[in-house]
């Protein structure tokens, strides 16, 4: 039987699968893309507004979940340098950001601190790459039919939570959907708004349960083309503690050094950072799985 031939016939057997997966899954265990030009990205209009639809699709073959988590760190220091790097909390290391972190939220008890708020904003943002089959894309028509990876955030990720875990007026009797699947899944209605200052996709939805295409033959060559997912969990794709934290101190300008052969070495120590959000276009969301990550941290030593 072939692998395509197998992932039909457990297609009704997947959702329960996925789910599993999904909850084995830790905040410690999960990056970033290597040839952007895989990646679709949504366009939006001056107005920061857009819409696509679009359709999330299995694992890849030889791969038992069809996307990864990632977390990275995005924020500027005093000097006007960007610190734009893959956390190591990814793959289960610590890493510099979050330590650093930690020891800010130790030094206060006042959640509106100066060290808690630059805390706040040096935070992990949590990010998920999936492949995605492009049904239409308003933008860019020429991406109709095809099949990209899609680095999405902590939001959409809810929208396909919800599918799975359906819940009708308080009680959990509606019909789950695996998004993923090729047959059972459903369209994804990307809608994108700009709402005081930030996109949201709140409106978007997912359509009724249906297979992307007619033909068994047409959606194995779908199949087919999907990217491998795994490598960017691979620790060669992740910089070391080392090489992170002089970074760190070199965005945050952390390094000592003498203003002058006369003179005592000074610590220049950082202002509130600002985050990447104006600069990468990035959703300023807040994460409360962080927050309470470097809470964590802070109270283990």
């Amino acid at each position: 039987m072939s692998n395509f031939a197998s992932l039909k016939q457990t297609s009704q057997d997947s959702l329960r699968k996925l789910t599993e997966q999904m909850n084995k899954m830790n905040p410690e265990s999960e990056t970033k893309k290597n040839g952007d030009e895989n990646f679709w990205k949504p366009t939006v209009d001056k107005a920061g507004n857009g819409s696509a639809i679009i359709r999330f699709l299995p694992a890849p073959d030889g791969e038992d979940v069809p996307f990864i988590r990632y977390w990275d760190h995005g924020f500027q220091g005093p000097s006007g340098k960007w610190y734009i790097e893959k956390s190591l909390t990814t793959i289960g290391e610590k890493d510099p950001v979050s330590e650093y972190n930690s020891k800010l939220w130790k030094e206060s008890d006042n959640d509106d601190s100066p060290q808690r708020k630059q805390a706040r904003k040096q935070k992990r943002r949590l990010h998920y790459i999936a492949n995605i089959y492009v049904v239409k894309d308003p933008g860019n028509p020429e991406n109709n039919g095809k099949v990209f990876l899609y680095d999405f955030g902590k939001k959409i990720f809810e929208k396909i939570n919800a599918v799975m875990h359906p819940v009708e007026d308080g009680i959990e009797d509606a019909t789950p959907i695996n998004p993923f699947d090729l047959w059972t899944g459903a369209n994804f209605y990307l809608r994108m708004r700009q709402v005081d200052g930030y996109r949201s996709y709140e409106t978007s939805s997912f359509g009724e349960s249906k297979p992307l295409l007619s033909d068994d033959k047409a959606l194995e060559q779908v199949w087919k083309q999907e990217y491998p997912l795994a490598p960017f969990l691979d620790a060669s794709k992740f910089k070391s503690f080392a090489d992170l934290e002089r970074r760190l101190k070199e965005v945050l300008e952390l390094s000592i050094e003498p203003s002058s052969v006369d003179e005592e070495p000074k610590r220049t120590e950082p202002p509130a950072m600002k985050t990447a959000s104006s600069k990468k276009n990035v959703v300023a969301e807040e994460d409360e799985e962080d927050l309470s990550f470097f809470r964590k941290l802070a109270e283990e030593e």
